[in-house]
């Protein structure tokens, strides 16, 4: 059974170093969908954090002369949080790996699968990537150019081979338990290709997981064997679990346990459509409703990554684009689930195009014609024509589709899309009409048509107000400011975005004013 609040999660991320483009785009995305689901006036729980844990932090904390405790401090504190402040992600918790809240939850999970019979002690050897932290499979691997070494096919480096004596979850007896499940569950895994790539490796057979380390000790520590510690990838997981709860609040668990939709890079999908639902199922608890994958943000033609010097930090954009625009973008460009590039030359084009010329242009012209034609008061609209009806239509389909492809397909460049066909059909409607013109016409019939075009073109930016308001909340948040409608209306977030194609909730009167720029004229791109 669903869980009464609507749970939205990120992977919670390494930090190893400070975050980029990659990690903003999955963050971005997860706010988005969370601000659309409050807007339902649903109850919603937005998660993320950072992963502190493993043998990639230890080392990066002795390259920098530093503990991996104060390394993580000063990431989180300085780069981490800081972003996503800077971004307006409005998430609920944000949890860390070293926290006492979770540890102690991660050993009693880990011990409770013990007691079960659920672990075992056994030996491994195995090619082995520090920067997945993850043991790899013959078929992840790469040879190096020279034929010399095995390469990571993600990171392409060196992979080392490692032999221990670990603990072991027996994975391998799930398998046809999750085949089941993802039967019965087909929208589990998204997209389609994800969902495949899953089956297939499920089908091939699990291997059981090693769940511990033995040869470096900065992690959770094994409860009944000191001399190891939890597996990070296991620790990590099971913050979606100890963030709400778990072990703790039992109360507050059943109310938001299990996630909604889990928003992960699709090179992290194993591990949470196979490995995480395997540990939940062994434990009695609920699985997740829905694992997201989202593709990779491509340079060059490979992944965006720190280890490939290809991180790019969202501020080098924002501060030429400005948040909004930043946040619009990569959803609006790049289609959630497929690989993606990015170019300065595209957001440029864009942003021009859609945002400024099209929505940014819009609404200033609405407001100083209402100002100019009506003093800032805007009029009723007199008689609705062929022309008017096309456009209450056109707002209650936008609505209808912006409501579906982002608050339940997770289609956000869909969803954006549907709105901003609305914006172009309605900057046509002026076009046609000629406002300008027929205020010219001083006779009753003339001001009646010219009060009809104006309140026509205002309602319809009412409802785009609602509509790109999880998407651009700055920017729509100065709309609304600028329509007047906090007074007659209530707060933009109190709008139910199902509503938002209702034709005439902006009533005749509302003081319009025309305010700052939505989207001002770009600067030269920066050296």
């Amino acid at each position: 059974m669903p869980s009464p609040t609507y749970y939205v999660s990120t992977p919670i991320y390494y930090v190893n170093d400070a975050p980029h483009l990659g990690h903003a785009y999955t963050t971005v995305a997860g706010d988005v969908l969370t601000r659309w689901h409050r807007q339902r006036g649903e109850k919603v729980w937005y998660l993320t954090g950072t992963d502190e844990h493993g043998q990639k932090i230890m080392r990066t904390a002795e390259a920098n002369g530093v503990t991996p405790q104060e390394w993580c401090d000063k990431l989180v504190g300085e780069a981490w949080q800081p972003l996503w402040e800077h971004l307006n992600i409005a998430n609920d918790d944000f949890i860390r790996t070293t926290q006492k809240r979770h540890t102690d939850r991660v050993q009693e999970f880990v011990q409770d699968l013990y007691d079960k019979g659920e672990i075992y002690k056994g030996g491994y050897e195995g090619p082995y990537c520090v920067g997945c932290e993850e043991y790899k499979l013959p078929g992840d691997l790469i040879k190096a150019e020279d034929g010399s070494t095995e390469l990571c096919a993600i990171h392409k480096k060196p992979v080392e081979l490692l032999k221990e004596e670990n603990y072991f979850f027996k994975l391998s007896e799930y398998g046809p338990r999750l085949l089941e499940f993802y039967e019965a569950n087909p929208g589990f895994i998204q997209p389609e290709s994800a969902r495949n790539e899953v089956l297939n490796f499920v089908r091939k057979g699990l291997q059981d997981l090693s769940i511990s380390r033995s040869t470096f000790d900065w992690g959770v520590p094994v409860p009944w064997d000191t001399e190891h510690v939890i597996y990070v990838w296991v620790d990590a997981l099971l913050n979606y679990a100890t963030a709400v709860g778990y072990g703790a609040d039992q109360a507050r668990f059943e109310e938001i346990f299990p996630a909604d939709v889990h928003l992960v890079g699709k090179d992290i999908l194993r591990f949470h459509a196979i490995i995480w639902p395997a540990m939940l199922m062994a434990n009695g608890l609920p699985v997740p409703g829905r694992v997201a994958a989202n593709g990779w943000l491509m340079v060059g033609g490979e992944k965006m990554s720190k280890s490939n010097l290809t991180g790019i930090k969202p501020q080098d954009l924002t501060s030429h684009f400005g948040v909004d625009a930043y946040r619009w973008y990569f959803l609006r460009a790049i289609a959630f689930g497929q690989d993606g590039s990015f170019s300065w030359e595209d957001f440029t084009a864009r942003y021009t195009s859609e945002l400024a010329n099209d929505y940014g242009n819009l609404a200033s012209r609405v407001a100083a014609m209402v100002g100019k034609y009506f003093g800032g008061e805007l009029p009723a609209a007199i008689a609705d024509g062929d022309a008017e009806k096309a456009v209450h239509d056109g707002l209650a389909r936008a609505a209808a589709e912006a409501d579906r492809r982002i608050g339940d397909e997770l289609d956000f460049q869909g969803g954006i899309l549907a709105v901003f066909d609305f914006v172009k059909q309605v900057n046509g409607y002026l076009t046609e009409q000629e406002p300008w013109k027929v205020a010219k016409d001083e006779s009753v019939e003339g001001r009646a048509r010219l009060a009809t075009i104006l309140y026509t073109a205002a309602e319809s930016l009412r409802g785009v107000a609602v509509l790109l308001n999880s998407v651009m909340p700055d920017t729509s948040q100065k709309l609304w400011d600028s329509l007047g409608a906090e007074a007659p209306l209530g707060s933009l977030a109190e709008q139910r975005v199902q509503d938002a194609g209702t034709w005439g909730a902006l009533p005749a009167g509302a003081k319009v004013t025309k305010g700052a720029v939505l989207f001002p004229r770009l600067e030269e791109k920066p050296a």
